[in-house]
């Protein structure tokens, strides 16, 4: 896998240790740490960390599956894999020193490259190359377990850790096992545990390290309930970004893991709709469902279009996308009491729009390098929805959201704080719909070829 420059690694490291200018001038120096706020320094971390480690079990997947089908756009995903690993060691770094970042970049870009070794073997169908490569894993879980006890001291455990990373790596494999298997729902199921998972990490690790630099971070928690409901929103938002636009390069290509893939962002619809029933009945939840078919559609539209090579087609496609997101900004608006504004959601929803047809067109034209860029930004794009919503339902509902101080940090370094705070699923209406993207609920499957 190739190297290339990093495009976002200074600002994602600066967002470590330099919190938004809202939360400095809500803190005046006092200790708000019991505050019902999303946007604190602690929030930021552990928001930079959600998106980076999902990101890379993301990334690693579609990498080890391009890998292993020999695509043409493979060294774009590898690049993007490997632009994800320098934001993380700029990430380390802005917290621990350039010699830790340097020391976690040695760690981290071996561990992936045990994963290509592993993919090698499986094309040259090497079971001893195969071993080694696991050997070698198993081997690296170990030092990455052992840099992290000492690096957080000792705040996160290196048993429970190598525990942990021992299901990150048996995810990853059993995706890439299950896709060259042809196993294709399984590998999706893999993918989206993967993608999860890290998301905890993220929570264990940015716990750790708020605790051991509490000045740094204002004496804020990165594991409280209105953090934990901004973290739930970044997960649902990125990981539909990116599942979106794999259905969407699969429909173009005829992909023969094509159903899975729909079925993945299915699945996500799914979680979203039971939510929605769970409060307000069977009838609301599937109203949801028959709102988000709409929208759905047009984007189902665009790639059908693109297909035929029909202009007129996707620029009705464009068109019905813009009178959605119209119709969603005024919804949102009412819905959080005038908290998010209509013009500004409509410009945020257009971004995300053009963001994913962008990708999209990209791929089409060939043109891998600047598609994964794209996918990167329509990834990170979606954490701004998540920051909005998850503060606006905060700032609507602060006794839902008070923080509460654990009792006892985290030994495992996979899931924050010993006893979780769950927030109430009611307050995620407004965010389950202003997901405007490629998800394909009731996508029915077509096999569109490039002309």
């Amino acid at each position: 896998m190739k190297m290339k420059k990093s495009y976002l690694a200074v600002p994602l490291s600066m967002t470590l240790l330099i919190p938004t200018a809202g939360a400095v001038s809500a803190h005046n120096g006092e200790d708000h740490s019991h505050d019902a706020k999303v946007d604190t320094p602690a929030g930021e971390l552990r928001t930079t960390l959600d998106r980076l480690l999902t990101e890379h079990a993301y990334l690693a997947v579609e990498a080890m599956r391009r890998g292993a089908e020999g695509a043409e756009d493979f060294d774009a995903a590898a690049g993007a894999l490997n632009d994800n690993a320098a934001d993380l060691k700029g990430a380390i770094a802005s917290v621990y020193g350039e010699e830790a970042g340097n020391q976690f970049n040695t760690i981290w870009t071996n561990h992936i490259g045990y994963f290509v070794d592993y993919v090698k073997a499986t094309g040259a169908n090497d079971q001893a190359a195969k071993d080694e490569a696991l050997k070698n894993l198993s081997g690296y879980k170990e030092e990455f377990s052992n840099f992290l006890e000492t690096a957080t001291g000792e705040r996160l455990k290196s048993d429970s850790l190598a525990e942990g990373l021992q299901m990150h790596i048996n995810q990853l494999i059993g995706a890439f096992d299950s896709y060259v298997a042809g196993d294709y729902e399984k590998a999706y199921e893999y993918e989206r545990e993967a993608i999860g998972h890290m998301g905890m990490v993220a929570k264990g690790l940015s716990s750790a390290i708020t605790d051991q630099y509490p000045d740094k971070f204002e004496n804020t928690m990165a594991v409280t309930p209105a953090t934990d409901l901004r973290s739930t929103l970044n997960h649902l938002l990125t990981e539909h970004a990116a599942l979106a636009t794999m259905a969407m390069q699969n429909g173009i290509d005829g992909s023969k893991d094509f159903d899975a893939s729909v079925n993945a962002l299915n699945a996500n619809t799914e979680d979203l709709s039971a939510a929605i029933a769970s409060v307000y009945g069977e009838e609301a939840g599937n109203q949801f469902k028959d709102m988000w078919s709409k929208h759905i559609g047009f984007f189902v539209d665009y790639v059908k279009a693109t297909g035929a090579e029909d202009e007129a087609a996707k620029e009705e496609a464009i068109k019905n996308l813009d009178g959605y997101r119209a119709e969603f900004s005024k919804f949102l608006e009412t819905a959080t009491d005038g908290r998010l504004e209509s013009d500004a959601l409509a410009d945020g929803l257009q971004m995300h729009v053009e963001q994913l047809i962008g990708a999209f067109d990209s791929y089409v034209a060939g043109d891998y390098e600047k598609a994964w860029d794209g996918i990167r930004m329509a990834y990170e794009h979606m954490l701004n929805p998540a920051k909005g919503l998850s503060g606006a339902f905060a700032d609507q509902f602060p006794d839902k959201f008070k923080a509460n101080m654990p009792s006892e940090m985290p030994n495992t370094g996979m899931g924050g704080t010993a006893d979780n705070n769950e927030f109430p699923f009611e307050y995620l209406l407004a965010a389950l719909l202003i997901i405007a993207g490629g998800t394909t609920l009731g996508m029915k499957k077509y096999a569109s070829h490039k002309q």
